[in-house]
């Protein structure tokens, strides 16, 4: 039976040591998250993943969420009692305003509690989730009175939240969508048509369920410049704020799925169903994206997740597990064979996953600290460099973290050998789980053609600069520090790969866009090695200041194993990108 343990240790380092999440008291909502608050947060979080979450991972999974014939939907046992623990303990609303029942805490623990849940039950983890997204998207967008009407139900969990964007025909070109909107006298409108890939589109775990759609009011222009948002709940309101008679929505089936079983994937049908245009008319993806980037963000946190959870079960197995000597000679002498940990390739397979988690968990707290400033600081010119970065590391969140989250769920799952493939191990369910973040929320190319075509180009650029310009002054600030020099020198090839490719963009992108979308993923992923690898720096550094500290001198030999043997990675990305797009292009279709 696979385990888990919360990473709090670890997280109260990068917050309290690396990212001086103390030096923000001046934003709203940090005085309150004096380090005794966060440490107790952080605390009472693990212990709701541990044991109230994470038990009931593989039973949700076996068992499956159920589409009645009356097209409601139960999902897998213990999820209900799962989620009213959630719910109850206030963590739906722990970054919210307290106006609207929240807490008003920095989103940054939110993010933390999000990689704990995701890690716990990834499928359970989604329902809260996407209320927290749709939450984030009413606040900014939505009416003073829908955001009375639903926020402070949906803070307290008994009602919860969706977005419906895709449809059958059209995925991420969102211009194709067919879901029209009609006005009514009232004011309200009438949405007809169907969603699919739509999750947590219906379940049990709610007394109402917030959808937020999209769709094209009667008349609307073609294409993107005519997508409106509503929102559209399962139940109507009553004016007195109590659950009222059902909307014209309803599930038609239930998606079967790689994984995520314990979520229900659903094909929503709207039939004339009751919406409220939410913001401006033909304005709607506008405020859809708010709820498209927090879910993106959120994403990468999954990756992260089951990442780390894999890791964990596959530490675990290798400790245990008698198989073959050492190179250097029998470490168990008393037994039959040596636990497969003393061997180097599969320290390496270890190693290598280690290093990515710990890294990118920083790379994710350092993000979500950005979107704390943007949100919370009083300083215009301070938003807006949180802002540009914030941008910036969208993309590399989503798209790294979740490629790179699947790819060591696999390597974790190799680590048992024959048992890996077989279910009651576990580790396929990491597997199976961690391939939806790959996809959804904008599949990882999209999101690397969006950082190459609106986010590096952006403002001139000012984001990208702005990021080498702030790894190159920690390098010349630390390079001749004996302990950090293991990290400044590697770090700094790194960057060069960096600003070459970046450069190389800039001269044969613009008169020959495919080598854009030829070298597009691997741009994200140098980027993305090189912010991890700025953050390790930066681990460093606060790791050298604790000498004698076993925890840390571990962390050193983490960081140097990412400087040495993954960070070099950049040089084969940069090669790739270097290469154009001549051969990836020049093949006609016929011919595949």
């Amino acid at each position: 039976m696979p385990s888990y343990r919360a990473p709090v240790e670890d997280t109260l380092f990068l917050l309290n040591d690396v990212l001086g999440f103390h030096n923000h008291a001046n934003l709203a909502g940090f005085a309150e998250a004096s380090p005794d608050v966060v440490e107790a947060v952080l605390g009472e979080g693990a212990k709701l993943a541990e044991t109230v979450f994470a038990p009931v991972n593989r039973a949700g999974d076996l068992e499956g969420c159920t589409r009645h014939p009356d097209g409601s939907v139960t999902t897998p046992k213990g999820f209900r009692q799962a989620y009213d623990a959630y719910a109850q303990g206030g963590w739906m609303g722990l970054s919210v305003p307290e106006e609207f029942g929240g807490q008003g805490l920095p989103h940054t623990l939110n993010t933390a509690m999000q990689e704990f849940v995701s890690g716990a039950n990834l499928a359970l983890g989604m329902y809260p989730g996407l209320t927290q997204g749709a939450v984030a998207a009413l606040l900014v967008h939505g009416s003073e009175e829908q955001k009375r009407t639903y926020i402070p139900n949906m803070v307290a969990g008994g009602w919860t939240g969706t977005m419906n964007l895709t449809e059958p025909h059209c995925g991420t070109d969102l211009g194709l969508l067919k879901t029209k909107a009609v006005p009514n006298a009232d004011g309200s409108y009438s949405l007809t048509g169907t969603k699919i890939f739509i999750s947590a589109g219906e379940h049990d775990l709610s007394e109402n369920i917030v959808h937020l759609v999209i769709a094209r009011i009667e008349g609307a222009p073609a294409g993107t410049k005519g997508i409106s948002l509503f929102v559209v709940p399962k139940f109507l309101v009553n004016p007195d704020g109590s659950v009222g008679e059902r909307n014209g929505v309803s599930c038609g089936s239930l998606e079967h799925k790689m994984g995520i079983h314990g979520n229900s994937t659903c094909v929503m049908n709207y039939d004339g169903a009751k919406g409220w245009l939410v913001g401006e008319a033909n304005r709607g993806l506008n405020a859809m994206f708010v709820m498209m980037n927090e879910a993106r963000l959120a994403v990468g946190v999954q990756g992260l997740g089951q990442s780390e959870v894999a890791y964990q079960n596959a530490v675990a197995y290798a400790k245990d597990r008698l198989q073959g000597r050492a190179l250097t000679g029998a470490k168990a002498p008393d037994k039959a064979a040596d636990p497969i940990i003393v061997h180097p390739d599969v320290r390496r397979t270890l190693m290598g996953i280690r290093a990515f988690n710990e890294g990118a968990r920083a790379l994710v707290l350092w993000t979500a600290l950005q979107s704390d400033i943007v949100h919370r600081s009083e300083d215009a010119k301070q938003r807006q460099a949180a802002d540009d970065q914030l941008g910036l590391m969208t993309p590399v969140v989503k798209g790294v973290l979740t490629d790179r989250g699947f790819a060591n769920a696999v390597e974790a799952q190799q680590m048992f050998g024959g048992h890996g493939y077989v279910e009651e191990w576990g580790m396929s369910q990491f597997v199976r789980d961690a391939r939806i973040a790959m996809i959804y929320e904008g599949a990882n190319g999209i999101q690397a053609m969006d950082l190459i075509g609106r986010k590096l180009p952006r403002d001139g650029g000012r984001a990208m600069m702005t990021f080498l310009g702030e790894v190159q002054t920690f390098i010349k600030d630390h390079n001749e520090t004996e302990a950090l020099k293991p990290f400044c020198t590697p770090l700094q090839a790194a960057l060069n790969d960096l600003q070459g490719a970046t450069m190389w963009f800039m001269q044969n992108a613009m008169a020959k866009p495919d080598n854009a979308g030829a070298g597009a993923t691997d741009y994200m992923h140098l980027l993305g090695l090189v912010a991890i690898g700025y953050m390790w720096a930066r681990i460093a550094k606060a790791a050298s200041a604790k000498s004698g500290d076993a925890r840390m001198e571990a962390k050193l030999v983490t960081g140097r194993f990412y400087m040495e043997r993954m960070l070099p990675e950049t040089s084969l990305r940069f090669a790739r990108i270097k290469a154009g797009s001549d051969t990836t292009m020049a093949l006609s279709a016929e011919a595949f």
